[in-house]
């Protein structure tokens, strides 16, 4: 069991900012691409933002420009900055690692973001 532990989510309007936190093991931010990924009720879980290896990021479309994925090793901690924020970017974000070797995948528990008009 890997605990991934995010913080950060809330109520907010829209054309604001939110920065949500996950805090996991050292050992696993070592071996492990870490992402953001969200679900919107009634849709599927969908990819955010990750690292891809190499300092690389890979975003979605919809957050392009707006979200920033990174990372503070000191801290043991990978961010999401969420700016200009939309609606449509309500949903429960959850941090993911992806373990490289082995290919397994790891949640946090999931934090609300909820954006109003």
């Amino acid at each position: 069991q890997v605990d991934l532990v995010e913080s950060g989510g809330g109520l907010v309007q829209a054309g604001t900012s939110l920065r949500l936190s996950c805090t996991a093991p050292e050992i696993v931010l070592r071996v492990s691409r870490m992402g953001w990924y969200r679900q919107a009720p009634g849709k599927q879980r969908e990819l955010v933002a990750v690292f891809t290896g190499g300092g690389s990021t890979n975003y979605a479309d919809a957050v392009k420009g707006r979200f920033t994925i990174s990372r503070d090793n000191a801290k043991n901690t990978v961010y999401l900055q969420m700016n200009s924020l939309k609606v449509e970017d309500t949903a429960v974000y959850y941090c993911n690692a992806h373990t490289v070797l082995q290919g397994r995948d790891f949640w946090g528990q999931g934090t609300q973001v909820t954006v109003s008009s």
